[in-house]
């Protein structure tokens, strides 16, 4: 048994701790906030594979006061016994990258961490990690700073501070604020993590807990209706064709499992897990379940008549149109592209994944006749409307000659290398004007729109392709687009490395900002998740004192703390917009990469991040209005 093998002699070592904390962001994607609350999920991780090894039952998660964060398990304990290389097995883990029982075949079946480098990665950039472990009836201690064991051992092995009857595992750590732009962490993404995990583990439980507020909140989490529930929550605003279809196989020692079901929105949620991890995007996994869905499909609508000889099969866009789906592998060994674990690459898990698919599918859509006519029906709607919008789209896009740098639009930058080039979408003429006059002409292009934008999160195809300035958009980034019935989107062919959002600071400025990223995630959404999308951030105040240099103020905050440090009398300019800078203020605040200051926009949770996209910029007021009012006080992009 797994549970009797999991040892010292588990612990597999295949390099040492080095340059973590100088590049982070090679091991956590980010030092924004996103990568803050990765460092939750490297920890939570490891006590899923517990569970996932069948020895856990429990996890709790609790924010502390202090700004700290405590992942407790119930699981076996990290192994504490001395490994060959001479210390204790449990430090080897917390200061060892590659170091875990995941290289060890009878220690785990399968697991998230596949790379062994969580729990030391967490530690690297923790300002201390403090470690309990509770195994064979005693409580180990240990604990690090920065990284580096602060406690000597004792004879040789972690200290013994008290006797129990539980087993399992306690980390604390606190994040360095030497590594991190924030030590905030973002309750809303770790809830919404958690209760994915738990539609993930139906017998697992998980407990949060936000100790920071004056009332704590509390949440458990515990799905037994796993993934089918996962789905049905998905669509739980939407109006859905049939029930959810559930199925589950294992082919090369693969275990499949996946939930779908068709809403009346043609909107494509095709969501990925590959050990209880979310592959945000996607990988063999779902390429070997979209590839063979489409097949099996296409094969019953000519077998029913559906489609003609002389029709064309439903694209995979079609028939996917409208499915919110779930699909969750158990791998051995998964192999991710990079420590995030974003896109997984296995060729067997696309072969595992068609081969129960098609079994199962075939299986289920014989015996339930109805449902499969109901899904072919969405993709034969589907494939009409794409037929129409694919004129449509011809007829708008062509129509229109863009003749930039001569039509007063575009003042696109000198040079092509696409590496070096960015383009500052500008709201208004008159800051437009500006920024064309203080820009570097080599790299640097702009391009003003008029007012707000088309809400595009309401608006029919027809009527988003024919937006004038959605058309000079998607012309001058030069990628195409995305969109329900087909993908022209090339993210090769983009013309800028940054497309930076100019607006305004006040109430406008910030609508127009939301109205341009809700285009960019529903249509251009690669742009974002492929770290391309900023906005920029100009000064709200100049301050200049009697004496002195002048100095500009980005908040109120700063304008607070400008107060209590200049003991002389000052003179304080608020600009209401950009217009209101000269040229040169604005290349000195705003444009010039030396003093700038942008704020990446990143999307950690892509489903929360449609469902609130859809609320917000949708037609449905009250739940906005709601929404607002809870997050007033976090109004603010993560870096």
């Amino acid at each position: 048994m797994a549970k009797e093998e999991y040892g010292a002699k588990s612990i597999a070592v295949l390099e040492g701790l080095e340059a973590v904390r100088k590049r982070p962001g090679m091991y956590i994607g980010s030092v924004s906030r996103k990568g803050l609350n990765h460092l939750v999920y490297e920890i939570v991780d490891n006590s899923v594979d517990e569970h996932l090894a069948g020895v856990c039952t429990e996890i709790s998660v609790v924010l502390e006061r202090d700004g700290s964060c405590t992942v407790t398990d119930n699981g076996r304990g990290i192994p504490v016994d001395m490994h060959a290389k001479g210390i204790p097995a449990a430090r080897l883990v917390f200061t060892t990258l590659h170091a875990g029982g995941k290289f060890d075949d009878s220690a785990y079946k399968t697991s998230g961490g596949l790379h062994g480098v969580g729990s030391s990665v967490v530690n690297a950039l923790s300002l201390y990690m403090d470690v309990e472990i509770m195994r064979d009836g005693q409580i180990h201690h240990d604990r690090y700073e920065k990284g580096i064991p602060v406690l000597a051992l004792e004879h040789g092995l972690l200290p013994v501070i008290g006797k129990t009857k539980a087993h399992g595992t306690k980390v604390n750590f606190l994040p360095d604020p030497e590594i991190f732009e924030r030590t905030d962490f973002k309750e809303d993404e770790i809830k919404s993590r958690l209760h994915e995990t738990a539609y993930l583990n139906p017998n697992l439980k998980l407990h949060f807990e936000d100790r920071r507020r004056e009332e704590p909140e509390i949440v458990d989490y515990f799905e037994p209706d796993g993934i089918i529930g996962f789905v049905k929550e998905l669509n739980h605003n939407a109006d859905t064709v049939h029930d959810v279809v559930y199925f589950k196989g294992e082919s090369e020692n693969i275990t499949v499992e996946c939930a779908f079901q068709y809403t009346t929105e043609f909107r494509e949620n095709v969501l990925g897990f590959c050990n209880n991890i979310y592959n945000a995007e996607g990988g063999t996994h779902l390429t070997g379940f979209k590839s063979v869905f489409t097949q099996v499909i296409n094969s019953y609508a000519r077998e029913l008549g559906i489609l003609k000889d002389k029709d064309e099969n439903f694209t995979g866009t079609d028939v996917r149109n409208g499915m919110t789906a779930v699909i969750s592998i158990k791998h051995p060994a998964p192999r991710f592209e990079g420590q995030t674990k974003t896109k997984l690459d296995n060729a067997d898990a696309s072969k595992a994944t068609s081969k129960v698919t098609g079994d199962e599918i075939v299986l289920y859509f014989d015996r339930n006749v109805e449902i499969l006519k109901s899904v072919i029906g969405c993709a034969e709607k589907s494939a009409k409307i794409r037929k129409a919008e694919e004129k449509a789209k011809t007829n708008l896009l062509t129509k229109q000659k863009f003749s930039f740098d001569s039509n007063g639009k575009l003042a696109n930058c000198e040079s092509r290398d696409a590496q070096k080039c960015e383009i500052f979408i500008v709201e208004g003429d008159s800051a437009g004007g500006s920024a064309k006059m203080a820009r570097n002409r080599e790299f640097q292009a702009i391009l003003p729109i008029r007012g707000k934008i088309l809400n595009v999160e309401k608006a029919t195809m027809d009527k988003v392709l024919a937006n004038a300035e959605i058309k000079t958009m998607i012309y001058a980034f030069g990628c195409g687009f995305s969109e329900g019935y087909g993908n022209d989107f090339d993210i090769t062919k983009l013309r800028y490395d940054k497309i930076i959002i100019m607006a305004d600071a006040d109430v406008d400025g910030a609508h127009i900002s939301t109205l341009l990223l809700t285009l960019f995630y529903r249509f251009m959404p690669e742009l974002i998740y492929e770290g391309h999308v900023y906005i920029a951030m100009p000064p709200l105040y100049k301050a200049q004192p009697a004496k002195g240099e002048e100095e500009y103020l980005y908040d109120d905050k700063a304008l607070s703390q400008y107060r209590k440090r200049q003991k002389g009398a000052f003179t304080l300019q608020r600009y209401k917009g950009l217009g209101e800078m000269s040229a040169e203020q604005l290349w000195e605040t705003t444009l010039d990469p030396e003093r700038r200051r942008l704020r990446k926009v990143e999307i950690e949770d892509a489903r929360m991040a449609s469902e609130v996209t859809e609320m917000l910029m949708g037609s449905e007021v009250p739940p906005r209005r709601a929404f607002i009012y809870e997050h007033a006080g976090d109004a603010e992009l993560d870096v």
